[in-house]
């Protein structure tokens, strides 16, 4: 498949001042291209004038009148009180702050058009701070509707519109599909399409417009998405022209691992390791997407495939986001691993001068698999023979980041993990670069979790609700979103919860945990609470991934409205993991907001993760969701993810058409949506 081609002409600067050409910068607008595509927010119908005793309804108007007077009042506090009137009534303009060339310009006598949304005040029909400009007698009226931009400080959509309308005759409008592609897909063409979003004509239906139905949106769309999958896929098939150490197994490690293992294999991790182990085997780098729910079981995916590098004669590095998660799976890797024979390094941030320099030594020669933080990317940490790069949670991680862990070897495989399942339609957008593998089924034995909402005025029956549960033998988490004590917040913090805890319940043990406790600390509570010796753990979120403690099985989750809907999802799923029935109970502090709300009941009338995302994007939006991977994965501004599924689908298959046949054309493409901010996706 050919991926290269001549490079599409860059679009022609935009002619304006220097003062001018900074502001058009902080919105994303450099080139005539830049303008071409940068649509309306909304728009005002200014192609009639409506009396102004019809003017109400709640709906922005235009009216002509003449001002009657125009006087100043600094009672109940300064303002300008404009009195006019057209032939039909009267109407009082009201301006709060206004400079001496407006009061100039509404001087008595004036005639004027003034848009804006008609109110009852104390003296009839008022307007307040509309938008108003000096006309002629019978001055025209405009033919088309007034489109509103996104803008920034100090630049007026006038300015706007008449650098838009400037490029909508000297731009380039040309086609970038093919003729018998856009009849295939029912689509018009670009530039009327364009043409007809920045210039509507009167009677357009301005409900349809604003809610982007019209089928003028539907093109523009279409061509966003495009770009982006152009883009992601050019970078997906540019990494695959790289070379990869091919990692095929020399023995039997693998298969010795499953062997001394407690548990068998589910039918979606064994579908998940076959599709891995041929991905090790090519001569061109893995960059494949594990994710599952919670609990689904994607570390022994990933230690399986740590076996398959490790057997090849290479090394493999899993790095995960914070401390107490990357030892934790250090902890477990190493005791499954080295009984086998497998020497396993660590290296994190916290580590002695003495360890971190032996730990560091082993990296650099007889380490076969390399487990740490952010810190196995920095600076004088050299990989004998990298040949697999593990990244968890690889959401939190930035491009920049995975780039550096890949570098630390000769170009490795890379498997990414997440336990934040990814909707279907933004896995097909955002991750369109990258090989995705679902684990859809979770391990047998884990048992439903009950999800509660309790009130914070109602905690003294939680409290008892955790010593009934710890009487009956099991432990119990409680969590709590910050450490210190923030007035704006007024949270219940760790260090009081636990306080708290220890006189409400001084018959059990508690422990407290959280990101600020040393690495030794940290990792001492949680092995006494695994062990059974802490009744309670009050803990902060870092106890959100990675934690198995099976004989807790009641998740208390304090002031639960001011988590996301995955955190909620994450922490919930720290129990269910032994043989009891596990409980969840969410305090929520009142008045709620309409997003808390939301969450709430989400994560109350849902267990599956899948069901969950989907909503938590349809909450959220794509760019919090993909996180630190949009630094390198151009956003969408117009398509939603939800309501043009189909679009995505379309463009997916058009983009794998055209970078195959139609390769100028995808590059003229690229060109006009992206301009410089094309780029391929290197992590």
């Amino acid at each position: 498949m050919t991926t290269s081609g001549a490079s599409a002409p860059a679009s022609p600067p935009i002619r304006a001042s220097e003062a001018l050409q900074k502001k058009l910068a902080k919105i994303g607008l450099h080139s005539e291209a830049d303008l071409l595509v940068h649509l309306p927010l909304r728009y005002e119908d200014e192609t009639r004038i409506t009396p102004v005793n019809r003017a109400f309804g709640g709906e922005p108007v235009q009216i002509e009148v003449v001002v009657q007077s125009n006087e100043i009042q600094f009672r109940p506090r300064r303002q300008m009180i404009v009195r006019a009137a057209d032939d039909s009534g009267e109407i009082t303009l009201r301006f709060f702050s206004f400079y001496p060339n407006q009061q100039a310009a509404l001087s008595e006598g004036s005639r004027i058009r003034v848009f804006g949304e008609v109110r009852g005040g104390f003296f009839g029909a008022e307007m307040v701070h509309p938008r108003f400009r000096k006309v002629g007698d019978n001055e025209p009226l405009p033919t088309e509707m007034t489109p509103v931009y996104p803008s920034t400080a100090g630049l007026a959509n006038s300015a706007l519109q008449k650098l838009i309308g400037k490029a909508l005759v000297v731009g380039d409008l040309s086609e970038t599909l093919p003729d018998e592609l856009r009849q295939r897909l029912k689509l018009p063409g670009l530039a009327r399409s364009l043409r007809f979003l920045h210039t509507p004509p009167p009677g357009t239906d301005l409900d349809t417009l604003h809610a982007r139905n019209h089928p003028a949106w539907r093109r523009v769309k279409f061509d966003e998405v495009l770009a982006q999958q152009l883009s992601l896929r050019r970078a997906y098939l540019a990494r695959r022209e790289q070379g990869a150490p091919v990692l095929v197994a020399q023995d039997d490690l693998g298969a010795r691992l499953l062997d001394q293992l407690p548990f068998g294999l589910t039918g979606a991790q064994l579908r998940a390791m076959a599709e891995i182990a041929d991905d090790l085997a090519q001569p061109y780098p893995m960059q494949r997407l594990l994710q599952g729910d919670v609990g689904a079981g994607k570390t022994i995916v990933a230690a399986l495939a740590a076996c398959q590098a490790i057997s090849a004669g290479w090394q493999a590095a899993f790095m995960a986001p914070t401390e107490i998660l990357a030892e934790q799976h250090y902890l477990k890797l190493k005791d499954w691993l080295e009984p086998l024979g497998v020497r396993v390094a660590w290296l994190s941030g916290s580590l002695k001068t003495k360890a971190k320099r032996e730990q560091l030594a082993a990296t650099a020669a007889e380490a076969q698999l390399v487990v740490g933080t952010h810190a196995l990317i920095q600076d004088g940490v050299d990989f004998a023979k990298l040949g697999l790069a593990i990244v968890d949670e690889q959401h939190r991680f930035g491009v920049a980041q995975r780039l550096a862990l890949r570098k630390k070897g000769n170009n490795p495989h890379q498997l990414m993990m997440s336990a934040t399942p990814i909707p279907r339609t933004l896995a097909m957008s955002y991750y369109a670069d990258l090989d995705v593998t679902v684990l859809d089924e979770l391990p047998p034995g884990r048992t439903p979790i009950k999800t509660r909402l309790i009130a914070d005025n109602r905690r003294e029956d939680v409290v008892g609700f955790v010593k009934k549960h710890v009487e009956e033998g099991r432990q119990a988490y409680w969590v709590c979103p910050l450490i210190e004590e923030s007035e704006a917040l007024q949270l219940q913090t760790a260090q009081d919860t636990y306080e708290q805890l220890s006189i409400d319940l001084p018959e059990l043990t508690v422990g407290l945990v959280h990101g600020r406790l040393k690495a030794d600390e940290k990792q001492a509570v949680m092995a006494a609470f695994a062990a059974g010796e802490i009744d309670v753990l009050v803990a902060t979120t870092v106890i959100e991934v990675g934690v198995d403690v099976p004989n807790a099985s009641l998740m208390v989750i304090e002031h639960a409205e001011r988590f996301g809907l995955s955190q909620l999802h994450q922490l919930r799923g720290r129990v269910g993991r032994g043989k009891y029935e596990s409980s969840c109970v969410l305090i929520y502090a009142g008045p709620l907001g309409e997003i808390a709300r939301q969450r709430l009941k989400i994560i109350f009338e849902n267990t599956d993760g899948f069901e969950i995302a989907r909503q938590d994007l349809r909450i959220r939006g794509p760019g919090e969701f993909v996180g630190a991977r949009q630094s390198g994965v151009p956003l969408l501004r117009y398509a939603d993810l939800e309501m043009d599924a189909d679009l995505v689908e379309m463009a997916r298959d058009v983009a794998e058409e055209m970078l195959t046949e139609h390769l100028e054309l995808a590059e003229r493409h690229l060109k006009r949506w992206l301009g410089s901010r094309e780029e391929l996706l290197k992590s």
